[in-house]
């Protein structure tokens, strides 16, 4: 995987000295303030705060104009930025993408989104027919990934 990861994205401004909040991607704001640089240069952490929100502060982002048009803005690194995974660990934007087989080996569709509502991650998996339908990421029902994601067919429903 060479394709840049996208950490989080910029959801509005904060307040008028060019503050914006952001919606994470990361397991906590600390994985997140390791960067320091974003799309390929282009944006430059300089602080970042939790609270109620994530409130961050770029050098290129002077004023609430240009956080106000920064909305939208995906916050990417290069791949090679981020730690290693240990065993049984994946990033999302490894799983988004893959085809996804049952475990008797019918083609069930495609990974569009990862999900996680608080009890773990979920897959949203999209058929051929354009419906979707989710999964809950553990070995009972995602029993291997890799190049593929297989799933077992009673949770393919």
């Amino acid at each position: 995987m060479t394709s840049p990861v996208t950490l989080a994205v910029i959801i509005g401004a904060h307040g008028v000295t060019g503050e914006v909040r952001l919606k994470l991607f990361t397991e906590d704001v600390d994985s997140f303030k390791v960067h320091k640089a974003f799309n390929n240069g282009a944006l430059t952490l300089k602080s970042i705060r939790a609270g109620n929100n994530i409130i961050a502060r770029f050098a290129e982002i002077a004023d609430r104009n240009a956080a106000e048009g920064a909305r939208g803005t995906e916050l990417t690194v290069p791949r090679t930025a981020l730690p290693p995974l240990a065993e049984g660990e994946y990033y999302h934007a490894d799983l988004i993408g893959l085809s996804c087989v049952s475990t008797e080996g019918e083609a069930l569709g495609t990974c569009v989104a990862v999900e996680n509502f608080g009890a773990g991650d979920v897959l949203e998996i999209e058929r051929p027919d354009k419906k979707r339908f989710m999964v809950p990421m553990n070995a009972d029902a995602v029993p291997e990934w890799g190049d593929v994601i297989v799933i077992d067919g009673r949770f393919a429903a």
